[in-house]
């Protein structure tokens, strides 16, 4: 099988050392032909991406975190390439979606065995997405967030703070399926995927498959509702709050009074006042698990709260 490895050299720890190392050792291992490559500027992983289908790659790894993933994936829309992914970014919404374990190995591990699954892509105003996009808070935390210097977990909830001191809810004009309503919301977001990353469930009922947009329109809020909030979150079950609804869709029109921020896949970028979003279904192939045991993921999840802490910790309190 021929590869083409993107790495974003910020990404995770060790990235420039360890990581291309590893891929090289699997891919001799599995007799595969290996190009690898480090991004240089923003838009460099399309380019290379496209560049490594035309001359026949039949499999691109991505290493990095969401954005880096997008960039990736967008240009693998609708090709006979796989992508792969090995996370090491802050959220990683699209490899916690299909399973992919967030350690390097095991996530190499599962390019190697070849099991593909192929998924949903959308497009807002033109541009792909694959887990969520959105407008209003979330958007706006999403622009706060690329500001800072820190990036990780702690970093985020931060930028969600500071954000919700000055935030206003706003006024939207929906078309849902060509149904219209109107909605004063503190976001809507729009789920291809269930989660933005994190195992932050903003869609919980979403389907990477089905063709389906989930649409989430959250009301506006007290101080008092934001724990019941969190906690629904990353329980899986925020569709379940009173200030919550729900929209399964094939199309969403969004109507705002100005143009502004929205974010895909966690990145924010400047819009019109109406956005267009669709689903573009069964687009693009992904290297995952086959089974995904029960067992597994909780002990994965229990692993990967034991790093957070034991990396985080010391931060906290120094």
């Amino acid at each position: 099988m021929k590869v083409q490895a993107i790495i974003n050299p910020i990404s995770g720890v060790g990235s420039k050392r360890k990581i291309p190392q590893l891929i090289k050792d699997f891919c001799t291992q599995s007799g595969f032909d290996l190009k690898l490559t480090f991004t240089e500027y923003a838009g460099h992983a399309s380019t290379v991406t496209k560049k490594a289908i035309e001359q026949g790659a039949e499999c691109v790894i991505a290493v990095g975190g969401d954005g880096t993933v997008n960039e990736i994936a967008r240009s693998m829309v609708h090709s006979n390439a796989v992508l792969g992914i090995i996370p090491k970014g802050s959220g990683n919404g699209l490899a916690r979606e299909l399973h992919i374990p967030m350690d390097s190995r095991r996530a190499l591990e599962v390019i190697t065995k070849g099991h593909t699954t192929v998924i949903d892509c959308c497009k807002a105003n033109g541009r792909v997405f694959f887990c969520t996009c959105g407008v209003g808070f979330d958007a706006a935390v999403s622009q706060k967030f690329a500001g800072e210097k820190r990036r990780g977990s702690l970093t985020y909830i931060k930028s969600t703070i500071e954000e919700y001191l000055s935030y206003k809810p706003e006024i939207y004009d929906l078309l849902i399926d060509g149904k219209s309503m109107q909605e004063k919301a503190f976001l809507v977001a729009c789920g291809n995927a269930s989660q933005y990353g994190n195992n932050a469930y903003i869609a919980p009922h979403a389907n990477i498959q089905d063709g389906k947009l989930d649409v989430t329109i959250l009301s506006p809020f007290l101080p008092m509702d934001i724990a019941p909030l969190a906690i629904q979150l990353f329980t899986k079950t925020i569709d379940k709050n009173s200030k919550i609804r729900t929209f399964k869709a094939e199309s969403l029109s969004i109507i705002r009074q100005k143009p502004g921020v929205m974010h895909l896949d966690g990145e924010p970028v400047m819009a019109d006042k109406r956005i267009d979003i669709g689903v573009i279904p069964h687009s693009l192939r992904v290297f995952t698990p086959e089974v995904v045991s029960f067992k597994k993921e909780v002990h994965n999840l229990f692993g990967e709260v034991t790093r957070f802490f034991d990396k985080q910790l010391p931060y906290i309190f120094k």
